[in-house]
């Protein structure tokens, strides 16, 4: 308590001073002030001010404050928010915090204005603006201010601590980081490592000068008995793409080469030139070298490592390739050839010296010769030019990689296809076919059942034999015309089949030897709502001679025998009629003529299995005003007509279906109207009886 009792003796005075200091205080910019009137929220945010000396007031708009006392501010911000605001009386405005705004520019990481805490200094203005930059002169830093330049030696403060040497920051001070003189004009990142490993004699006229393919390129200090090879060590070697065989020393004006490599191989000093105060080595790259020699030979295309290469008595082929770092991946080392010094050219094929276990004998290699190592014609997009006509096989239509191919005789269509990526999902294997060309130039197609041969095997012998030239085509299987009708076009006749009439999509369509009726009539979608089933036609087309037949396809639907199925193939026709088509399309000889009072008189098929129930019921049944007790049937014979009558009512009451009339196709079936019955003629003449006495009585008065 007594330890509580001391602090707050001293604390409270302290408060209270703080407090009158704060009312005498003068406002200056950064410095935030509170502004409270209860029940605006537009007043609960803090307001700092700007580098203007100006804050912001909701409704009012600028305020100049800075430079003024809290209580002066005060009375500028009660005055100004008593146009808009009544109420005042609870306003107060208060002092938050003190901040110091400044700007940092120069060689700084984030130059700009930052706002910093009240007490804040040189240190904590480079530290927000991101740190100095390299390059940056540390001993000539400058606080502006008022047009005032004020210069201090941040480099000595970092050595010593000493804060006494930097300026105090005020507001609105400007703090500039000049570059070093060592920047030059150009802008450029480096540091002291950077700058040792430039080399050791700086800017020295007696320095030697080593640059290209080294690796840390410089000037260095001369000393006497220094070698070429002293330098480029000190240069830290040359790098793995420098031209040895070509170094160039230049001393006295005078260039003089300088062979490394010959150098190492004999140990020979007298190879190295002397080396003198200012010259300069330059070791050049080795693609800026030609390497040229009576025992040179040349290895180019698809090796690891392309070039010229110093050979030996008896090196053979394959030192000379394995020096080149042997074929890459992309290589084609079938076609391997060596152009000779004397402009021949011989062709060596290594994959078959390899199967053939050194049968084939290796080509002889001397100096001067090149060997060169092509690409695979498949690995790049132009590179099918590379391949002769006599070496190619054209490979077009429905397969993954359609294109142009290299062909060698032991290759089949099997081989060449599935090197073509295969066939797409689309591709109709059943029709391929290979487009031989005479040498009259005409073009022979030779057909390909190759969807058999995938799904049943079959001979590899009975394939056609390739050439150079041929032309393997896979055609498309049509698409349904419905969805594109251009692309059914593609599909040739010989192996098609028409569906028409009421099916979901008539068409024509890609049809083998596999197929059967019902697979046309399911990719036709079906026979339609109103098909006729009992009538549907199949003209044989491929045939000595054009053949109809006549097909139930109801009766199939409900006994399941394949027997009635038709057998169809390409070319042929399958018409699906309408049940409701007109009268006259069908003949008289097979329907049944249904007149008088029915709800829809017409023509009817009829077969045996049918009686005359059915046939009344397919014509809609009988209409309220019909004679049922005397239907009337004509029957067709041989010789006349033969009519017989049938009593619907009374077969009704008694459902003996002995009294149904027998019906043969050709018949005619009458429903006569209810008033050519006698009892309707007798109560109509009795009508006309008593309306002729009512007259009469009338007429003579009684």
């Amino acid at each position: 308590m007594k330890t509580l009792r001391v602090i707050l003796t001293v604390l409270l005075p302290l408060l209270a001073c703080g407090d009158l200091a704060a009312k005498e205080l003068t406002l200056r910019t950064g410095d935030i002030l509170a502004i409270e009137l209860p029940g605006e929220a537009a007043f609960d945010k803090p307001f700092q001010i700007d580098r203007e000396g100006q804050i912001i007031l909701p409704e009012i708009g600028a305020l100049d404050v800075a430079g003024k006392t809290l209580p002066d501010a005060s009375s500028m911000v009660r005055a100004s928010l008593a146009t808009m605001f009544r109420d005042l009386e609870r306003l107060r405005v208060s002092l938050k915090d003190r901040r110091l705004a400044v700007s940092v520019l120069g060689f700084v990481k984030k130059p700009g204005p930052i706002d910093l805490p009240a007490n804040a200094k040189i240190q904590m203005a480079l530290t927000a603006a991101g740190g100095l930059a390299e390059g940056a002169q540390l001993d000539r830093l400058q606080v502006r201010r008022n047009g005032k330049i004020i210069a201090f030696d941040y480099k000595k403060y970092l050595d010593t601590g000493d804060e006494s040497t930097l300026p105090t920051l005020q507001p609105l001070d400007t703090v500039f980081v000049p570059a070093s003189p060592l920047m030059g004009n150009i802008q450029v990142d480096f540091d002291a490592q950077t700058l040792t490993a430039a080399g050791d004699a700086a800017d020295d006229g007696s320095s030697i000068k080593v640059f290209g393919e080294v690796h840390r390129p410089g000037l260095f200090g001369f000393k006497d008995g220094s070698s070429v090879v002293d330098m480029l060590m000190r240069a830290g070697g040359v790098t793995r793409f420098a031209g040895v065989e070509q170094i160039r020393v230049v001393s006295s004006g005078e260039p003089k080469p300088f062979n490394l490599r010959e150098f190492l191989d004999t140990g020979n000093n007298a190879l190295m030139p002397a080396l003198n105060a200012g010259d300069t080595i330059f070791v050049p790259q080795e693609s800026e070298q030609i390497n040229k020699g009576a025992r040179t030979v040349y290895v180019m295309g698809n090796v690891s490592k392309p070039g010229a290469f110093e050979t030996k008595d008896g090196a053979s082929f394959f030192d000379i390739l394995a020096n080149a770092g042997g074929p890459t991946r992309f290589a084609d080392i079938r076609r391997i050839q060596i152009l000779k010094l004397n402009g021949a050219v011989v062709d060596f094929d290594l994959q078959a010296y390899t199967n053939a276990k050194g049968a084939v004998p290796l080509p002889s290699i001397v100096p001067g010769d090149a060997i060169l190592v092509p690409e695979k014609t498949d690995m790049n997009e132009k590179s099918w030019l590379n391949v002769a006509p006599e070496r190619a096989v054209r490979i077009i239509g429905a397969v993954v990689r359609p294109g142009r191919y290299e062909w060698s005789a032991e290759m089949s269509i099997m081989d060449l296809i599935a090197h073509a990526g295969g066939p797409v999902a689309a591709a109709d294997t059943a029709h391929v076919q290979v487009l031989k060309q005479r040498k009259d130039g005409a073009i022979d197609p030779v057909n390909v059942d190759l969807g058999k041969i995938l799904k049943s095997g079959g001979n590899m012998a009975e394939l056609p034999p390739l050439e150079a030239g041929d032309t393997i085509v896979v055609p498309e299987l049509p698409r349904d015309p419905s969805d594109n009708r251009s692309q059914w076009i593609r599909q040739a006749k010989e192996r098609s089949i028409y569906i028409f009439g009421q099916v979901g999509a008539p068409g024509r369509y890609a049809f083998n030897e596999e197929l059967t009726f019902l697979d046309i009539l399911s990719a036709a979608n079906g026979p339609a709502g109103n098909a006729d089933l009992h009538n549907v036609r199949v003209t044989h087309r491929g045939e000595n001679g054009t053949r109809v037949s006549n097909l139930n396809l109801a009766l199939y639907f409900e006994t399941g025998d394949d027997s009635i199925l038709p057998k169809v193939r390409p070319e042929d026709v399958i018409y699906v009629p309408e049940r409701d088509r007109q009268y006259l399309d069908i003949k008289k000889e097979s329907t049944i003529r249904v007149l008088g009072e029915v709800a829809r008189p017409g023509r009817y098929d009829f077969d045996d299995t049918m009686t005359i129930l059915d046939l009344l019921a397919e014509a809609g049944g009988l209409k309220p005003q019909a004679y049922q007790n005397r239907i009337v049937v004509v029957n067709r014979s041989k010789t006349e007509p033969e009519a017989s009558t049938f009593d619907l009512v009374a077969f009704a009451r008694s459902g003996d279906f002995k009294m149904l009339p027998v019906l043969r196709t050709g018949d005619t079936v009458y429903v006569p109207h209810k008033e050519e019955s006698p009892t309707y003629q007798l109560r109509t003449a009795l009508k006309d009886i008593i309306s002729i006495i009512t007259i009469g009585s009338l007429a003579f008065g009684g």
